[in-house]
């Protein structure tokens, strides 16, 4: 199928579409996007040409200053204490922001990125269990959390302080034992701006604990660049806050100091760094260790210090994310020839299985299904002697 791209175009906003044009000398497509978004004039300079004082006051976040007086309390008794993110590239760079940061306020946290293939996402009782028996007493949680409920009692039986942060949909009840909840996403929300990821809200928590301690603003905004990744790899809207985080942290990635990641460009060798080059040369690599279930890799790599070390850990990412790719093609292919032999292209909706389909990976397959044929795609993995087996969707 052949796609047509057009545009929508209002006569009675020509006028405004050519002080726009002229004012920030972009053309009349540019500022008729703009303005069919609903963008005012006043509003387009941010969207185009945001600054740094362009971020919204994060203690208007949901239980930001409890949570910013919990870590203060952490920093002030050198509390033990644990980071729970994620084994994406939301998780990674959220995790990798929260641990850098508090270092440099000399609370040297450790980590805890859940396994894939073998514990799934978010808060477990296992990981709980192994966590309180390790002496710690806080666990900050980043791009997880919100629906932890159980887990996060678990934790406070065990006598371990919890906070989340997170950007996901709340459940009808938040986790009522966690010291604080800070989620855009909550309905008792105040915060103007309610779309940024996981990284975004870790940086955010950063920018609120500087203001609190009076520090210059660098000892925050010096780790957007990690928060643009976060933020374009997770696909949420590059508007607003988000847009502010990418344009800023693009600026950044050019010239980053974080050696893991200047080593992991150079290894890709794009000649240009933009929104692009992230989401198709950077997040599919970071990507790819989780889903192979060895995260590890690239929480070590961004924490890096060591260039020898990095050359080591962006090889190994480049072998997972070969790796990814020949299951990819593998479970691909499969699928295809399912749907032809069966003669399956008319039907409504895809469902299809197969034996020792890579479990972190179909849900990528189920995209590239659904984006071949627009109909919704279920793809479902099976085991060698599994009954159960574990399955990915992508709707159209």
């Amino acid at each position: 199928m052949i796609k047509k791209w057009q545009y929508y175009n209002k006569k009675e906003n020509e006028k405004e579409q050519e002080e726009l044009g002229k004012k920030f000398k972009i053309s009349k497509l540019v500022s008729s996007i703009i303005l069919n978004r609903g963008i005012s004039q006043e509003n387009a300079k941010v969207f185009l040409n945001p600054t740094r004082y362009d971020f919204y006051n994060p203690f208007e976040m949901p239980d930001m200053d409890k949570a910013v007086q919990r870590i203060l309390k952490a920093i002030e008794n050198n509390e033990k204490t644990i980071i729970y993110g994620d084994y994406d590239v939301d998780g990674i760079t959220s995790t990798t922001i929260l641990k850098s940061f508090l270092k440099e306020r000399s609370l040297e946290c450790d980590y805890y990125i859940p396994n894939r293939l073998k514990e799934g996402y978010g808060l477990n009782k296992n990981a709980i269990e192994k966590i309180a028996k390790e002496g710690y007493t806080l666990i900050i949680t980043v791009d997880c959390g919100i629906t932890g409920n159980e887990e996060i009692d678990l934790a406070k039986n065990m006598g371990i302080d919890v906070i989340v942060t997170d950007h996901h949909e709340p459940a009808e009840e938040l986790p009522k034992t966690a010291i604080a909840i800070i989620d855009c996403k909550r309905k008792d929300n105040l915060y103007p701006f309610r779309e940024l990821c996981g990284a975004g809200v870790a940086f955010k928590l950063c920018q609120a604990i500087s203001q609190k301690l009076n520090l210059d603003e660098k000892e925050y905004l010096k780790y957007i660049d990690i928060a643009c990744i976060g933020t374009i790899s997770d696909i949420v809207p590059l508007v607003d806050e988000n847009r502010v985080i990418t344009k800023l942290g693009l600026k950044l990635v050019k010239c980053t100091k974080n050696l893991g990641l200047k080593v992991l460009l150079n290894s890709i060798g794009y000649n240009k760094i933009d929104s692009t080059s992230i989401a198709f040369g950077v997040a599919p690599r970071i990507n790819a260790c989780g889903r192979m279930g060895d995260a590890e890799v690239a929480i070590k790599l961004f924490l890096c210090n060591n260039l020898e070390e990095a050359d080591i850990l962006v090889s190994k990412m480049q072998a997972y994310n070969l790796k990814r790719q020949n299951e990819e093609k593998k479970i691909y292919d499969d699928a295809i020839k399912q749907i032809e032999l069966n003669s399956l292209e008319n039907e409504d909706a895809f469902i299809l299985d197969g034996q020792n389909w890579h479990t972190g990976v179909i849900g990528i397959v189920s995209s590239k299904i659904t984006e071949k044929y627009y109909k919704p795609s279920i793809l479902i993995g099976f085991n060698e002697n599994e009954q159960v087996g574990k399955g990915s969707r992508k709707e159209y």
